[in-house]
């Protein structure tokens, strides 16, 4: 399983393409995320988050998607703008990708086939839904979009 995970390829929400591959080794916490919606404010936890563990591994990677209520609705840039402006976003952040239906990304599709929601359901089912994929790629959990990042934290130590 972890092969095909970095093996995924994926676009930077500035340009250019690369794979999960450049993450391997690393803790991931994988979110598909929104600049209107009420849940927006994640944004400063995933940061807070970030700022905390990279040191120690762990790498928050942002995929917005506009699946949800049309609330990504903007550019690369009036995004990368918002993130940044907003909330200081310094981890990486990625173009535009749908998570649900035939469009899926294939990362989400992964994703979902490996850590089913409630019922055992796969759709992603608002912005904001979470993924933390352990150092091997083997261990996926999810995590409901209303999970905060600072609820994260006992998982992330564990992981570590």
């Amino acid at each position: 399983m972890s092969a095909s995970l970095y093996d995924i390829e994926i676009e930077r929400l500035a340009g250019g393409s690369t794979t999960l591959g450049e993450y391997a080794g690393k803790l991931l916490l994988i979110v598909n995320t929104a600049s209107q919606c009420g849940l927006t404010p994640h944004y400063a936890g995933l940061e807070k988050l970030y700022q905390t563990y990279k040191d120690r591994g762990v790498v928050v990677l942002g995929f917005p998607c506009n699946q949800f209520g049309a609330q990504e609705s903007g550019t690369a840039e009036e995004i990368g703008a918002f993130c940044t402006k907003n909330y200081g976003v310094s981890f990486p952040m990625f173009a535009k990708i749908e998570v649900n239906g035939d469009g899926a990304h294939p990362l989400y599709k992964h994703l979902k086939q490996h850590a089913k929601g409630i019922l055992g359901t796969e759709a992603i089912k608002w912005n904001f839904t979470k993924f933390l994929v352990s150092r091997d790629g083997e261990r996926i959990e999810r995590y409901a979009p209303t999970t905060t990042p600072e609820e994260l934290v006992k998982d992330i130590e564990g992981m570590l």
